[in-house]
């Protein structure tokens, strides 16, 4: 006899409703259409999707996967597209070039990596769940069904599309291969039923597309909620694994603290809204006095940090992130545990930026040094090339959080 399940309880308190719509979003489209769904009582199926391009998860994936954990504790159903076919094809949102295909075998093992990590902010409740694997549907997908969902689309709709439209002017190569990915993305809510779509600003167009397509073969248009682009920690460009500003979900809690120590106050309000575990209140009085200058950056961020290790790792990961920050970084001390790396001397600085692995390249061990980010001994180095030999272990530092202890070889 099968287990008969319980019939989640949707909640439609107008409060939670009014937060899910207005707190760390975009845009909502359409917020009427929404709002009657979210008030209908019924179960709604939320769709969300990844291409496995990369196999680790950093916080700013997680702003968008906060507010599917919202969509489920008011009792829907968070429907997850595996992009194992459009991983291979490759999503152009934000490039100006082709991006590289993978491997099914490449996909897979991301894919597997990104729903471990997934559930560590999804509930993984089956009833709030559920995992679809874009193959499922696109396994036997014709050449005719290809052409038929093309037809749903013009080129010149295509090229509404900004990042198209920049590499078409900039006379960039565009593979028509890439005009595929908006279509199957589309026919994904299709395939789903999805009555909601979620995805960061870059996705907006892709977002909007699933609307037509869903329209054109005969469902009821998903709305659409956009979330924010989480800065990386330069401040600059988006947080991004190629780009070496993020903060792993998984990175160890010393190091998580000291990145998110480390981001300039100018996007230390961003980081309060959509990666601090604060409740709300206590948000809006830390944004309020950044605002004001009555609260020091310094101190925020502290908060801010801690809340974040808390939430991935533990309250008490946090305070030994905090207190192992303070003491190398205010009291100037080596951390307790460190790397260790043997090497032949006399060595050049880069030889030993390069065997501790602080540096890719040569040059790249180079610019460290001449930027002033490298010590030995707490000594500043200004001198890449100069040969240096050792009788006992140094430690050498390259930046304010990277640490190796230096062994002669025996």
């Amino acid at each position: 006899m099968s287990e008969v399940q319980a019939t989640p309880q949707i909640i439609t308190d107008d409060e939670r409703i009014e937060r899910l719509l207005n707190y760390g979003t975009v845009t909502v489209e359409v917020r009427e259409s929404l709002v009657r769904k979210l008030k209908s009582g019924r179960q709604l199926r939320v769709k969300m999707g990844f291409d496995p391009s990369a196999p680790d998860i950093h916080i700013g994936h997680a702003v968008g996967m906060r507010k599917l954990r919202e969509f489920q504790d008011l009792g829907h159903k968070v429907v997850i597209i595996v992009g194992d076919w459009t991983a291979q094809i490759g999503d152009p949102s934000g490039r100006s070039s082709q991006r590289r295909m993978l491997s099914p075998e490449e996909v897979r093992v991301n894919a597997q990596t990104y729903l471990d990590q997934f559930f560590m902010v999804v509930d993984d409740d089956p009833q709030k769940v559920e995992i679809a694997w874009q193959s499922s549907w696109f396994e036997d997908f014709s050449l005719a069904d290809v052409l038929h969902l093309t037809s749903k689309f013009t080129v010149a709709q295509m090229l509404t599309r900004e990042d198209f439209r920049t590499r078409l002017e900039n006379e960039t190569p565009i593979g028509i291969v890439e005009f595929l990915y908006p279509l199957l993305q589309a026919y994904d809510s299709v395939a789903v039923r999805a009555d909601v779509e979620m995805g960061g600003t870059d996705q907006t167009f892709n977002l909007l597309v699933g609307r037509d397509i869903q329209r054109e073969m005969g469902q009821e248009p998903q709305d659409i909620l956009t979330v924010p682009i989480l800065v990386g920690l330069d401040g600059v460009q988006k947080m991004s694994k190629s780009l070496g500003n993020y903060v792993g979900l998984t990175d160890p809690p010393n190091e998580m603290y000291g990145k998110l120590m480390s981001i300039p106050d100018s996007i230390l309000d961003d980081y309060l809204l959509l990666a601090a575990a604060l409740p709300d209140d206590e948000i809006a009085a830390l944004r309020a006095g950044l605002a004001d200058g009555s609260a020091h950056p310094r101190d925020v961020k502290d908060r801010m940090a801690a809340s974040v290790v808390a939430r991935y790792h533990s309250p008490e990961a946090a305070e030994a992130a905090r207190a192992e920050f303070e003491r190398v970084f205010r009291e100037r001390q080596v951390p307790e545990d460190i790397p260790e790396f043997d090497i032949s001397y006399p060595a050049t600085v880069v030889a030993m930026l390069r065997r501790a692995g602080f540096a890719a390249s040569n040059n790249e061990a180079r610019r460290l040094v001449q930027q002033g980010g490298v010590r030995i001994d707490g000594e500043r180095v200004s001198d890449p090339d100069v040969e240096l030999s050792f009788d006992g272990p140094v430690v050498l530092q390259a930046g304010r959080r990277r640490f190796a202890r230096m062994l002669p070889a025996k």
